[in-house]
């Protein structure tokens, strides 16, 4: 056996018989190896899950195994002949129009869909009676059968078996939907689903030149392993059919990406708990050697190498770690267990629950690194304190600094993390901005720590023997000025940060937002209907504003000739290229908008085509000007040439596009129109009103009431931030952790000084004023870090990526102060009362 492992078994005996102790001491350091690395595995698992089942349920999720997608236009004879080779058909038609009821007394808009007898190819519609769609969706003379989601019936005060107008048809509510295999695949709508025949649809007059309609082939192939293939051959067959393609195992793209975002984040506010909870690693390993001073003495002047102590103690930390690793892993394996319970009929998930090894062993991982990168140092520092000092008591705190091979291992640990959390992010900046974010906050909190003792140092001598003795614990050596500053600082600063974005999310959607946006949007108004359409508009509101543009649907196909399939797209543009967007022309700036740079056409502008960009778009999609983009409309490419970019205004909700063509792109093409009206001094009843009037008298023009929108995105900007909270409130759990664990650390020079100053005279009232005061100097402290470093990062995001105006909120700042004084004081005084119990005596004699 060679040197190097006759030292390592030695040192491995050793640390076996040491463990006989038990856990005592350690019950923190579990916790917050436990808390951090169960947070990290469970958010994997239950992501893994969802997008597992996404991928394994994709023919029931997209109701076929391949999906081709047209806008505002149907398959043409010899299009649909492709589609009907490839296997059994189904066609959906989906729009958005307002359904009223007969008596005109109540409208709402509608997320439509008209499907035929084949839908659908896979899965299993369910409706409230359940019966055949067939059935329930079939016609009785002039009426057509109907399913809805009950919320429908909700706003409109129906219930099954009453009548319903949609357009120009009558409908039947015939059943309520319960289940619809595809509803996760067509997107997230803003109105409820009403389920109709397709010749229902047709028999409504929705359907119309310019409409805005999404035509959907689902197939189900004769020759499944022909699916990924067809993509290409159908492009190459069709090159100009602008159609959107997807296929059984990628039925829900949209929602896979935001899974897998979401899921990043919550990881990195995970490890930013792993990460804290490494303070309390450390305090835990500290203490831990600090109570074995006079062990590490002995072994020193047995002769024991400092090698071996150090590698003693550092395997009884790491077995110690792998209990608490162990823990967190069994929360992560439970947890997709006990989450699809309630995410079941929400999103997929799968039939079968299983271990996802990778989730668990990369929370592992982050578990490991956290608690060697942490405990390195600590056993650094044993490793230089002679015998002699340890004898006489004297504490770790005093030694210089480790030697370099410590302070490179933590270096390498802390690397190798950084690493593993920046490779395993599908937004690689983002989680690198995020970990320079977590590193630049610790070297603040531990020169705010420094600055505290500073001041603390140089105040004033003051009068009171409490504030005087609390001071001067403050800077003393040895205090737990740092230790608390470290632990609660981070998990503050991340809930301020998520506190102060969410409350100007909410600020902007219900105030400043709200007030700028119209009160409608009307869409698909028909050139024939716009002169009465207009008329109904200034009887309602004469003082208001109505502002109306031509409307296509187009579809970007390619940027300077390269198909946008196959580009690689950074995640802030990708939305640009999913699915249609809408498109107009204008002879003129748009009045919302800021020419950034280029030129705009002349007036009776007559050559090239060109098109006008949203700057920040372009940006994000790498545009210059003079690129020339291809968008399909109606079946036809049209390549123009990008002449401007132009700042765009999308939090004014008014009328925005992102590309502005020249008029004469799409001279003589059929279009419809879509308007806004705004009228700040509409009431509910005059905005009631005018719905019921253009809902009776077009009933083809879907009308959309912006604050219903505004609620609705509002509600989900409230969920969203509830869950975030939740996963923040870990990050604060493990600070609270890490600064019961500093306190009770630092239990026995407390218990010295508290015994002395006894002994001199000092009462328990004033030791307790004086450990108050201490504690709320440094919660207030803790608590102006966090709310700076929290405002700040806030602002960045609501003002330099959300582009949205940025305040400071006042009650964020109060609940904050509030919650840092509640818990150090709290926590310390709690610590302390055990402290002030110890008898002189034993004490003493220790001195």
């Amino acid at each position: 056996m060679t040197r190097f492992g006759q030292r390592l078994g030695t040192a491995w005996r050793l640390a076996l018989r040491e463990m006989r102790g038990g856990l005592s001491g350690f019950y923190i350091f579990l916790a917050c190896i436990a808390l951090g690395t169960g947070a990290i595995a469970a958010v994997n698992s239950v992501s893994r899950a969802i997008t597992g089942a996404i991928a394994t349920q994709g023919q029931d999720i997209l109701a076929g195994d391949i999906r081709f997608e047209l806008d505002n236009r149907e398959a043409a004879p010899e299009e649909l002949a492709f589609l009907q080779g490839l296997g059994q058909l189904s066609v959906s038609t989906g729009l958005r129009s307002m359904a009223r009821v007969p008596d005109g007394s109540e409208q709402g808009l509608v997320e439509v869909k008209a499907v035929d007898g084949a839908y659908p190819l896979y899965g299993e519609f369910v409706a409230e009676p359940n019966r055949p769609l067939g059935e329930l969706l079939q016609q009785d003379g002039e009426v057509f059968g109907a399913v809805a989601a009950p919320l429908l019936l909700d706003r409109l005060g129906l219930r099954v078996g009453d009548e319903l107008l949609l357009g120009n048809a009558r409908l039947l509510l015939a059943a309520t939907v319960a289940s619809e295999p595809d509803a996760i695949s067509d997107g997230f709508g803003f109105a409820p689903r009403l389920l109709v025949s397709r010749d229902a649809l047709m028999a409504s007059g929705l359907v119309q030149t310019g409409s805005l309609v999404e035509h959907a082939y689902k197939i189900r192939l004769d020759d499944p392993a022909m699916r990924g293939a067809l993509p290409a051959r159908a492009a190459a067959e069709f090159p100009s059919a602008g159609w959107s393609i997807r296929t059984a195992d990628r039925a829900a793209p949209s929602l896979t990406e935001n899974v897998e975002r979401f899921s990043q984040f919550l990881t990195l506010v995970g490890l930013t708990a792993l990460i804290v909870g490494g303070v309390g690693v450390a305090n835990a390993v500290r203490a831990f050697l600090d109570a074995k001073r006079t062990t590490i003495a002995t072994f020193k002047c047995l002769g024991a190498p400092a090698a071996i102590i150090a590698a003693v103690y550092l395997i009884q930390i790491l077995m110690l770690a792998a209990i608490g690793i162990a823990l967190g892993l069994v929360i992560g394996a439970v947890a997709p267990f006990i989450a699809m319970r309630f995410l079941d009929g929400v999103l997929p998930v799968p039939e079968e629950i299983v271990f996802y090894p990778g989730a668990l062993a990369m929370a592992a991982l982050f578990g490991l690194l956290i608690t060697f990168a942490f405990s390195v140092l600590p056993l650094g520092h044993a490793r230089e304190v002679p015998a002699t000092a340890l004898f006489r008591e004297q504490s770790f705190d005093q030694a210089r600094f480790p030697s370099w091979p410590y302070v490179l291992a933590a270096a390498a640990a802390l690397a190798a993390l950084a690493f593993l959390a920046i490779a395993t992010a599908e937004e690689r900046f983002i989680a690198s901005v995020f970990l320079a974010a977590v590193a630049g906050a610790f070297i603040l909190l531990r020169l705010v720590a420094l600055l505290i003792s500073a001041l603390a140092r140089r105040s004033p001598r003051v009068n009171s023997p409490a504030l005087r003795l609390a001071i001067g614990n403050i800077h003393r050596p040895g205090a737990l000025t740092s230790s608390v500053v470290l632990s609660l600082g981070l998990g503050l600063a991340l809930l301020v940060t998520l506190a102060l974005i969410d409350g100007n999310l909410r600020r902007q959607l219900t105030g400043r937002m709200a007030e700028q946006a119209p009160n409608f949007f009307f869409v698909d108004i028909q050139s024939a209907e716009r002169e009465g359409f207009l008329d109904i508009l200034q009887k309602h509101a004469p003082e208001g504003t109505i502002n109306q543009v031509p409307m296509l649907r187009g579809r970007i196909i390619a940027f300077n000739d390269q198909d946008v399939a196959r580009m690689d797209v950074p995640p802030g543009g990708r939305w640009v290229l999913r699915g249609d967007r809408g498109i107009t022309y204008e002879e003129t700036l748009p009045t919302n908008s800021t020419l950034t740079e280029g030129s705009w056409w002349p007036r009776d502008y007559d050559g090239e085509p060109l098109v006008s960009f949203s700057a920040e778009e372009a940006g994000e999609l790498g545009l210059a000007i003079g690129d020339t983009v291809t968008v399909n409309v109606l079946g036809r490419n049209i390549t123009a040439r990008i002449a401007n970019f132009r700042q765009v205004e999308w939090e004014s909700l008014s009328i925005n596009f992102v590309m502005v063509f020249s008029p004469n792109t799409f001279r003589g093409a059929p279009h419809a129109w879509l308007a806004t009206l705004a009228d700040p001094d509409a009431t509910a009843a005059s905005e009631a009103a005018i719905l019921r009037d253009v809902t009776g008298a077009y009933p083809t023009i879907t009308s959309v009431r912006v604050k219903d929108a505004i609620d609705i995105v509002d509600q989900l900007v409230g969920q969203l931030a509830t869950a975030i909270r939740a996963a923040a409130a870990v990050a604060l759990v493990a600070s609270v952790l890490v600064l019961a664990g500093a306190l009770a650390a630092g239990n026995r020079a407390r218990t010295h000084d508290a015994v002395i100053l006894k002994t001199l005279g000092g009462t328990r009232a004033l030791l307790i004023r004086a450990f108050s005061y201490e504690y709320m100097i440094l919660g207030a402290a803790t608590a102006v870090f966090a709310l700076v470093a929290g405002g700040t990062a806030s602002w960045f995001v609501v003002s330099r990526i959300m582009n949205l105006p940025s305040i400071f909120l006042p009650d964020v700042a109060l609940v904050t102060l509030i919650g840092a004084l509640v818990l150090t004081v709290g926590i310390g005084l709690i610590g302390t009362w055990r402290v002030l119990g110890q008898k002189a005596g034993p004490v003493l004699r220790e001195l």
